[in-house]
């Protein structure tokens, strides 16, 4: 089997070509995102290897059918970038992977918070220019402090029990509570009081209609004066005006942020010698109580190596027409 892959990376041709000499497929891969605007590239072709960027909107699945395309494999775990009404209609078998290191985006999302809060970025860049002064780099300790948990699924949890670890009050807000997480000692509370009674909020919901800007003027009303927002999940869980007005009202005291509403444009992307047209997203890197990365929360060895062992034993599935071991990694 042929497999297709956009947005591909040189660290996606390296873990999946390793991965693949357990499955011998096709691998071609093209560094552009996946769109309208590339689909002369596809040709004879069984599946195609997205990522979170690429778009598979109606018009781009009707093409890829046309075009003899099977499958379709997501190498992350959210689709909101898929129109799986349009793929079902077409008769094309969707697949993702639906969790890979958790404590890879969990980690990631503790880094943040120390960081900001510890101001290392900034202490690295003064000791480097001999600058041995404290001044501007006070911190707050992490014990005893309230963290709120937006959603407890993989990653969730893994970042709750991290932050259980630095012996903070955890407060947890989901639709389906977590025992292991109760039996820890984290509590699970409503989201009015998870929003109000919380220091540090970090998110990791999944993007759907319910939770698109869940952090909006509302929302950061409700939150302490001084607050700590992290977003490892997706960039459209934050209204990024409503943050930004946050910021300069000095109501929200530190964002962290390694997803962004409008990243296709941005992320994965080397721009340096590149005029950046977004403003909302210079208007944000200007403020110096806010920390930018670019969706490398994932990025561990660990998690790539699942990431491609898991989307080339899925696609192994649908071609031998297989039953998965995991229902989870199956959409359609």
């Amino acid at each position: 089997m042929k497999i297709t892959f956009f947005s591909s990376k040189p660290y996606d041709k390296e873990f999946f070509g390793k991965i693949n000499k357990n499955f011998n497929f096709e691998l071609d891969h093209f560094e552009t995102h996946l769109g309208p605007h590339v689909l002369n590239l596809i040709g004879n072709t069984e599946a195609v290897c997205a990522f979170v960027n690429d778009k598979l909107d109606a018009e781009v699945l009707e093409h890829l059918a046309k075009k003899g395309v099977k499958y379709i494999a997501l190498r992350c775990a959210g689709f909101n970038n898929v129109d799986l009404e349009a793929a079902k209609r077409l008769g094309l078998r969707v697949c993702r992977v639906p969790a890979y290191s958790p404590e890879a985006v969990a980690e990631h999302a503790m880094a943040m918070i120390l960081t900001l809060n510890r101001k290392t970025h900034k202490a690295y860049n003064r000791v480097r220019e001999q600058n041995f002064a404290l001044n501007g780099l006070m911190g707050f300790n992490l014990y005893q402090k309230t963290i709120g948990v937006m959603g407890t699924g993989n990653i969730g949890a893994a970042f709750a029990k991290i932050a259980r670890g630095f012996g903070a009050r955890v407060l947890a807000y989901d639709i389906v509570e977590n025992q292991e997480l109760k039996n820890l000692g984290i509590e699970y509370v409503s989201q009015e009081e998870l929003l109000s009674e919380s220091d540090i909020v970090s998110l990791h919901c999944p993007l759907m209609d319910s939770t698109r800007h869940l952090i909006n003027a509302d929302s950061i009303k409700k939150m302490k004066e001084n607050v700590m927002i992290i977003n490892t999940s997706r960039g459209g869980l934050i209204d990024t005006k409503a943050v930004i007005h946050g910021l300069k009202s000095k109501h929200i005291g530190y964002l962290g942020i390694d997803v962004y509403e409008q990243e296709e444009k941005l992320f994965f992307r080397d721009l340096s010698h590149t005029i950046i047209e977004d403003d909302t997203i210079q208007r944000l890197m200007s403020f110096p109580n806010v920390l930018v990365t670019a969706h490398q929360a994932f990025f561990t060895e660990e998690a790539l190596e699942q990431i491609a062992t898991s989307s080339l034993t899925s696609l192994s599935h649908f071609e031998k027409n297989e039953e998965f071991e995991n229902p989870n990694a199956v959409l359609i």
